[in-house]
């Protein structure tokens, strides 16, 4: 996978690839990320990539010329000559980065991300390249590096090699709609606190339940949301009927 990466801070991309689990995929060669930077594409004296939005209001915008000019060059110079790189810009007004999402553009051969900067960029950039703008969370960042980095690791974690374990990535936190389980390692009690016995009994069935009563538990208490987007068991339901009675556990 090639991912382009159009930004004011380059090196803040290529110092996070250099490093863990993404510096290994790169030096394997399942992932190559190129960045660019944008102020190599304002054609004035003083290198200008930003202004002053119309209307008021605070903040620098990102200018629609120099992007344009970016992104036009790396159309002009991808590697595997698809018609179908898509354009990905970071912006908290974009649809949220999900497990989904990630899987999307991990099975993408090629694409393109623009970081967004200051307060935003020309409204017309994502319109005229038919972007689609991701967020990562409901917040604002000072720039859109951190997001581009995110979103690009969440993606590379589907190109197979990446991972040791390659069932790693569908076992994820969200890939079954539901919060990812609790889990234990040694010592079997760690201040007092013991590890669940259940997980110590050696009964497959039994810590299958347990896991998935858990996985429930945890949605239903800290992200209930989740619940109305997957199809849900009899089992499930007569559990989590349980825990809106009393909040009991099982």
């Amino acid at each position: 996978m090639i991912v382009h990466v159009i930004s004011l801070f380059p090196e803040q991309i290529e110092t996070f690839l250099g490093v863990g689990i993404m510096g290994r995929a790169v030096e394997k060669g399942l992932l190559e990320v190129r960045t660019y930077f944008l102020r190599d594409f304002s054609y004035d004296r003083h290198r200008t990539v930003d202004d002053t939005p119309y209307g008021g209001g605070e903040g620098m915008i990102l200018k629609p010329e120099p992007l344009g000019r970016a992104i036009e060059y790396v159309r002009e110079n991808l590697e595997t000559k698809t018609t179908d790189a898509p354009v990905v810009m970071t912006s908290p007004h974009g649809r949220p980065l999900t497990a989904a999402v990630a899987r999307e553009y991990g099975g993408k051969p090629e694409w393109i991300v623009v970081c967004g900067q200051y307060g935003g960029m020309d409204a017309r950039v994502a319109e005229r390249y038919a972007a689609d703008e991701v967020s990562i969370g409901d917040y604002v960042l000072n720039g859109g590096e951190l997001p581009a980095l995110v979103t690009i690791e969440a993606a590379a974690r589907f190109i197979p090699g990446v991972l040791g374990n390659e069932d790693s990535a569908d076992s994820d936190t969200f890939e079954d709609g539901l919060l990812g389980v609790p889990r234990y390692t040694r010592p079997p009690e760690f201040h007092g606190i013991p590890a669940p016995e259940v997980l110590l009994s050696g009964h497959h069935a039994r810590i299958e339940e347990w896991k998935r009563r858990r996985k429930l538990e945890l949605t239903f208490r800290r992200r209930p949301d989740l619940l109305s987007k997957i199809e849900l068991t009899d089992e499930d339901k007569v559990f989590l009927k349980d825990l809106e009675k009393d909040g009991s556990k099982d």
